[in-house]
């Protein structure tokens, strides 16, 4: 019953669709680390035990052997005893002939009883070879099942890791789009160019006071040069006289 047990839970593993699992769990990753624990575990069991079935498996084959070999020394006591026999009755003593042919009698039947305790364990033993290969097998099939997890473990592990820095750069990437006239770096703009702006305007304006005060200085001295030629006039000197002097 163990040994049917320990095949069963080896045979429901391996059969085990990993990626149906995950479509149907909440937390895949939570899900592969259970399945790599239970796979774990079920492999540990299962090696202790398909170790247990070897053992006993040995032990048997071992039984039948020293069987086979029993047989064996039998028959060759019985054919000792029987080619004494005759070797006595040949001598003419047939007293000791007899008990020489009795003992090869008694040899026969106990290699017969050999031969037949051989004979019934053989089939056990075939059966038992038999176990231990599909044991064997599935065993191996446990632990390629087990790398399968971990490799897709490590896999749904390093998607997540490269999602998550995916929209790590995404947000930081938004936080600072320039295009963006309500982001900080656009308000910082708009402040600059106002100040610039601003900067430009009283500029204008300086170039603007100087040429009015120019503009004041060229009036000045047009009024000047009238008063000049009025008092000229009045003195009866000629008016490029009154400029060259």
């Amino acid at each position: 019953m163990a040994k049917q047990s320990i095949f069963g839970r080896i045979s429901t593993l391996i059969r085990a669709n990993v990626n149906a699992l995950i479509d149907q769990a909440e937390d895949p990753q939570k899900m592969l680390d259970q399945l790599v624990r239970d796979y774990t575990n079920s492999i540990a069991d299962a090696e202790s035990a398909i170790a247990e079935t070897i053992g006993n498996l040995r032990l048997l084959e071992r039984d039948h052997q020293e069987d086979v070999q029993a047989a064996a020394e039998w028959g060759n006591k019985a054919l000792a005893a029987s080619r004494k026999a005759d070797e006595l009755r040949k001598a003419g003593n047939t007293t000791d002939a007899d008990k020489f042919d009795n003992l090869a009698k008694i040899a026969l039947q106990r290699q017969i009883s050999e031969e037949n305790e051989a004979k019934a364990i053989a089939p056990t033993i075939a059966t038992q070879n038999e176990v231990v290969d599909k044991l064997k097998d599935g065993l191996n099939g446990m632990k390629q099942k087990l790398e399968q997890l971990k490799a897709k473990r490590s896999e749904l592990l390093a998607r997540a890791k490269t999602a998550e820095a995916q929209n790590k750069v995404h947000d930081a990437v938004k936080s600072i789009d320039v295009l963006d006239p309500t982001s900080e770096l656009g308000r910082f703009e708009d402040k600059v160019r106002r100040q610039e702006a601003l900067a430009a305007g009283k500029q204008e304006l300086a170039a603007s006071t100087l040429d009015a005060q120019f503009n004041a200085l060229e009036d000045v001295g047009e009024l000047t040069e009238v008063e000049a030629r009025l008092a000229a006039l009045k003195s009866g000197q000629p008016v490029q006289a009154a400029i060259e002097n």
